[in-house]
């Protein structure tokens, strides 16, 4: 079964599930980059259609080859995958916007892509590396408004279809919306039980941008995941409505996002657990289940930036 389709306030349409490819070394040998080919590939055969990338996982060539070799086989065509991306903290200059584009678009081998995003709304200094003497991330006082005119820019010169932003809070996407000529289509934030996200949900919705959560497992595989935290897969609340539907756990959280309206991007290089994750179309949580599992949410957060804190545009201060 194929994915339900989202109309963005552009008109574009999107799938509401797809696959997202973070994976947490910072350099892949090649034995992961054929994992990853393998995992794509795997993926389009399941039904998934809408990849979600990154210039900062650094696979995007892996990604890129499996589409196109997809695409090749016939079992695909361009224009029924969707394909994101995102703009990475150092090339937040003006400048520089459309040049990391191309070169996302050179390594996934495609000459567009469906959705560009802003990765995080603070920029760093062109060495995405450069800390001071505390450890804490070099800024460039770059505002995110010079760099969303020219994200708009990408689109005009049919670079991308869509734009939107990841990681921004409420009142940044007030100041975006302000000076915009494209709209912003979507916000990637985390969201999970624990992160519910209902306020800016709220505001999103009104102003008709979808959110798209990442971590809606909780992100197990994270390289700094504590033995000791709470782990939203080993939820009993979450464990308990698995058992009622006769569905995983992971089945139960993702079903939860997509009937709240929200784009899902779990991640899995799993064969067993990629088909499993997609297979959420036969059936509908109660309303009294989507309540319990919204009341599980503490603001909690597995994935904060630490090294960013000090930066003026860090966005999980100011949640309003």
């Amino acid at each position: 079964m194929a994915s339900k389709l989202v109309k963005f306030n552009n008109g574009q349409f999107y799938p509401i599930l797809g696959l997202g490819t973070w994976q947490a070394s910072a350099v892949l040998d090649d034995s992961q980059q054929s994992m990853i080919v393998n995992a794509i590939k795997n993926a389009v055969e399941i039904g998934y259609r809408h990849f979600d990338c990154a210039a900062i996982y650094n696979n995007e060539k892996s990604v890129g080859m499996a589409i196109n070799d997809k695409i090749a086989e016939g079992v695909i065509t361009r224009d029924e995958v969707y394909i994101t991306s995102k703009l990475w903290n150092n090339k937040h200059r003006p400048e520089l916007v459309e040049e990391a584009l191309k070169n996302t678009l050179n390594d996934l081998s495609l000459s567009y892509v469906d959705l560009y995003l802003i990765h995080w709304p603070f920029a760093t200094s062109e060495d995405p590396n450069a800390t001071d003497s505390e450890g804490r991330l070099l800024g460039s006082g770059i505002s995110y408004l010079d760099t969303w005119k020219a994200m708009e820019r990408c689109v005009q010169s049919g670079l991308t279809k869509s734009i939107g932003v990841s990681n921004f809070n409420i009142r940044q996407l007030k100041d975006i919306l302000e000076i915009a000529t494209i709209k912003p289509v979507v916000n990637q934030v985390e969201c999970h039980p624990y992160l519910t996200q209902n306020k800016l949900m709220e505001f999103c919705e009104n102003n008709n941008i979808f959110l798209t959560a990442y971590g809606p497992l909780g992100s197990p595989k994270r390289s700094w995941a504590g033995p000791e935290e709470d782990a939203i897969l080993d939820e009993p609340v979450v464990k308990q409505v698995a058992e009622k539907y006769k569905k995983t756990n992971a089945q139960i959280l993702i079903k939860f996002q997509i009937q709240r309206g929200i784009i899902v991007i779990p991640k899995s290089s799993n064969p067993k657990r990629q088909k499993e994750n997609f297979d959420v179309w036969d059936f509908e949580l109660s309303k009294e289940d989507i309540n319990s599992l919204e009341s599980l949410n503490k603001n909690a957060r597995y994935f904060e930036f630490n090294t960013a804190k000090h930066l003026k545009d860090y966005p999980f201060f100011d949640e309003a």
